[in-house]
């Protein structure tokens, strides 16, 4: 990858706006890229389409200042012309705060996505081009009708795209198939599954990755095809729960799950993976690992792209005290509160360099195909591993 973009004119000058709630994740996004272009050596260097490819920050300074009511204004204050933009955006960081009427009020998903038009706006179509990294997608679950109701999603991504976005950039969608909204844009979904098995490698030596040892467990039909593909490179069985819900009623917007069974062969002795996208409140999870614990398996490990936990920690304490749970991973692509991050049970997944190696690919318009399929890397890893 070096080589090719020694050679390869970026598509304009680089630059990233990290929206509020990013501050850490942009920063170690950016370390890598000022690494990685500092020691890029070449006469290229000196030629006029790679003036400020080299650069101490590739950050740009923007703001969303608020008045007393609650409203607010973009400001980029520095030029955007020319340049490949990269906003990045944490629409689920409910820990930014503004004063609204001398309040505190923490920052909703609507906030956050509102900040983010405001920011495009004030870039006043002036951008080569502009990409947006939204790593849970804003209103991802809403992605269909099945009444009379909105579909959020599809509205938001239309929205964009009418605002002059190239490129969205999600990670692991709740339903993918969203991106119909906008067939004309790029839309690409991210798989952090390689980043998962490394860290659950380093953070648990012992682990033995093969099917006498492992298992993936789905915890609902919707995940299927994520667990399936981790079964398949790993070359280990795969069980599935399905929830059995109530569907006369409706509690906090959903109908109630009545049970999960599970469907598979036996687990007992066995590490398990339960694989999925999101924990919101955690109740269907830690169910289904208690279910699996009285099945007589081994150690249980939980691995979530986006850990919400919407409901607090004490469920996951708990479970963690009675054995039920030995890991829970998420990642770092949205907000990990300071509570989280000094649990024993909890490990992080960090994707900065993930994400930096996407911006610096698609920088230099080449295909990130590599990056998104990580089959190779995965077998890697599985060959050190398995000695």
């Amino acid at each position: 990858m070096e080589s090719i973009h020694e050679v390869s004119i970026p598509v304009g000058t680089l630059s990233i706006v990290g929206m509020k709630g990013c501050e850490e994740l942009v920063g170690k996004v950016d370390r890598y890229l000022t690494d990685w272009r500092s020691h890029r050596h070449g006469e290229l260097m000196s030629d006029a389409d790679f003036i400020g490819y080299c650069r101490d920050t590739y950050q740009l300074k923007a703001t969303c200042p608020r008045f007393g009511t609650g409203e607010a204004k973009g400001t980029i204050k520095q030029s955007v012309r020319g340049h490949d933009l990269y906003i990045i955006v944490d629409c689920f960081n409910h820990g930014v705060t503004y004063n609204m009427y001398g309040q505190t009020v923490p920052m909703s998903p609507d906030d956050h996505y509102q900040d983010l038009k405001r920011i495009i706006a004030a870039a006043g179509g002036k951008a080569r081009r502009i990409s947006v990294i939204m790593p849970m997608l804003y209103e991802g679950r809403q992605h269909r009708r099945s009444s009379r109701e909105s579909l959020d999603c599809a509205l938001c991504l239309q929205e964009l795209a009418s605002m002059g976005v190239d490129n969205l950039i999600t990670f692991d969608a709740h339903d993918a198939r969203v991106q119909n909204a906008i067939p004309l844009k790029g839309f690409e979904n991210v798989q952090p599954t390689y980043q998962f098995m490394k860290a659950m490698v380093n953070t648990i030596p012992d682990l033995k990755l093969d099917k006498d040892h492992l298992m993936i467990i789905s915890p609902d039909e919707g995940g299927m095809s994520r667990c399936m593909y981790y079964a398949s490179v790993l070359g280990v069985e795969l069980g599935m729960f399905y929830k059995r819900r109530d569907y006369s009623v409706i509690v906090h917007g959903k109908n109630p799950i009545v049970a999960h069974e599970f469907l598979g062969n036996s687990v007992e002795g066995k590490d398990l993976i339960i694989v999925d996208d999101m924990i919101s409140s955690g109740e269907s999870v830690l169910d289904i690992a208690a279910q699996l614990k009285a099945k007589g398996a081994g150690r249980i490990f939980i691995c979530t792209t986006f850990g919400l936990f919407c409901e607090g920690l004490d469920k996951f304490d708990a479970a963690y005290a009675n054995g039920s749970i030995t890991k829970v991973f998420t990642t770092n692509l949205i907000y990990q509160t300071p509570e989280l991050l000094s649990r024993e049970w909890y490990q992080g997944v960090d994707l900065a360099k993930y994400i930096a190696y996407i911006i610096d690919t698609l920088n230099h318009d080449q295909s990130i195909s590599n990056l998104l399929d990580p089959v190779h890397r995965i077998n890697k890893l599985l060959e050190r591993v398995r000695g």
